[in-house]
């Protein structure tokens, strides 16, 4: 089973940090459950099965709009970038790419 790279766990740590700075100040730091269990995934290095990785190119492509990269590029401490962080953002969907591809899925 794939282990993420270090770039991916990065990603994924600034993300939960970011988060938690945003809920101090706001009811909508970003993110949701199920991206926060993921990225705690990331940052500690677990192992991710493939149908987890699978679930990981989901998100990448649902979250992949124009409005939401505008919100990821005008201000990296948005929900949208917050959000996309969780998943180990671009360097996690490059990862994931990767791994799904060499595995032929």
């Amino acid at each position: 089973m794939p282990v993420p790279p270090q770039e991916v766990r990065k990603a994924a740590a600034r993300a939960l940090e970011l988060r938690r700075e945003r809920a101090r100040t706001t009811q909508r730091p970003g993110g949701t459950a199920v991206g926060v269990a993921r990225a705690r995934d990331l940052v500690n290095g677990r192992n991710l099965t493939l149908a987890t990785i699978k679930r990981m190119r989901s998100f990448f492509a649902r979250h992949d709009t124009e409005e939401e990269r505008e919100a990821r590029r005008t201000d990296p401490d948005s929900p949208a970038a917050i959000a996309w962080g969780l998943w180990g953002g671009t360097p996690g969907r490059r990862w994931a790419e990767r791994v799904l591809r060499e595995a032929g899925v």
